[in-house]
């Protein structure tokens, strides 16, 4: 399956226009058209409607292969380059919004250091495709557990910090007098859906494991990667969320109440593409993982 006619086909989806994916690859309409014809004719089955262009069975199901095998080829091409290409001067740091604690950023030198904040699931991607040589990355875990990472690339993780959760709350919520809560308390209570920034709801309906995977219910969704927007939300009354206790800790008109059961921590986990980074990026890893 030749790379360059899949990439034109996942664009082709993406856009919904051959006009419009010629543009953004710049081909002319015509070498679209032939690419689509010839990804067609290799697998031997219609990807493609034309009439609206949407993707049939078949074709839907290769677009479930495709970006993960494209961003491999990325992640072996960014790999290799990291061989060829003279030292860069600058690194750039990839992190989920929570990942970016106070201790990761003492450890930033004072200059050289590009950091793109980014939703949670697309750190590892960006340090696979290359446009990253670093990522901070987090979510929850069992004590002393990897974090579930996709595969995406040969990544290599390493743990920098394990931190207790809180329930952040209002000033005069019922359960703000709690010393504890449970996720088994909570399934009812309405929540903040924040994916970029808190923890997807559905991993928390998967962490509670109650019956049918129920509860937990979004009052507000924030699609945000701004913390204190988060936070500012839960303070207000709009939802519960789920935060790192040292992030839930001192929000203004809000309680931080610790989460008892499950046990579960706040990991962030420190990730670059194949085996050591080299050049500056190594420095930067070392000063993190210190």
């Amino acid at each position: 399956m030749d790379p360059h006619l899949l990439r034109t086909y996942v664009t082709v989806v993406r856009l919904a226009s051959f006009s419009e994916a010629a543009r953004a690859l710049g081909y002319t309409q015509s070498a679209v058209s032939q690419h689509i014809a010839a990804l067609e004719g290799d697998l031997g089955t219609p990807l493609l409607g034309r009439r609206p262009v949407v993707p049939t069975p078949a074709g839907a199901r290769l677009l479930e292969h495709a970006g993960s095998l494209l961003l491999r080829l990325d992640a072996a091409r960014a790999d290799l380059a990291r061989f060829a290409a003279a030292p860069r001067g600058t690194v750039t740091l990839a992190a989920s919004p929570l990942a970016v604690h106070p201790r990761a950023l003492a450890a930033l030198p004072a200059a050289g250091v590009t950091l793109r904040t980014l939703p949670r699931d697309e750190v590892p991607a960006a340090v696979a495709d290359g446009s990253a040589d670093l990522g901070l990355v987090d979510g929850l875990a069992a004590p002393s557990d990897p974090l579930r990472l996709p595969d995406v690339a040969p990544l290599t993780a390493v743990r920098l910090t394990e931190e207790p959760l809180a329930v952040l709350l209002p000033a005069g919520h019922p359960l703000a007098g709690r010393g504890a809560l449970r996720l088994a308390d909570l399934v009812d209570a309405r929540w903040l859906d924040a994916p970029h920034t808190g923890f997807p709801l559905d991993r928390l309906r998967a962490a509670h494991g109650g019956p049918g995977g129920h509860g937990f219910r979004a009052a507000l969704r924030h699609e945000g990667t701004d913390v204190r927007t988060l936070a500012a939300l839960a303070a207000a009354g709009h939802g519960l969320a789920l935060l790192p206790a040292s992030v839930a800790a001192g929000v203004p008109d809000a309680v931080a109440v610790p989460l008892g059961s499950p046990r579960l921590v706040h990991r962030t986990e420190l990730l670059h593409l194949g085996g050591e980074p080299l050049g500056q990026a190594a420095e930067l890893a070392r000063r993190l993982r210190a």
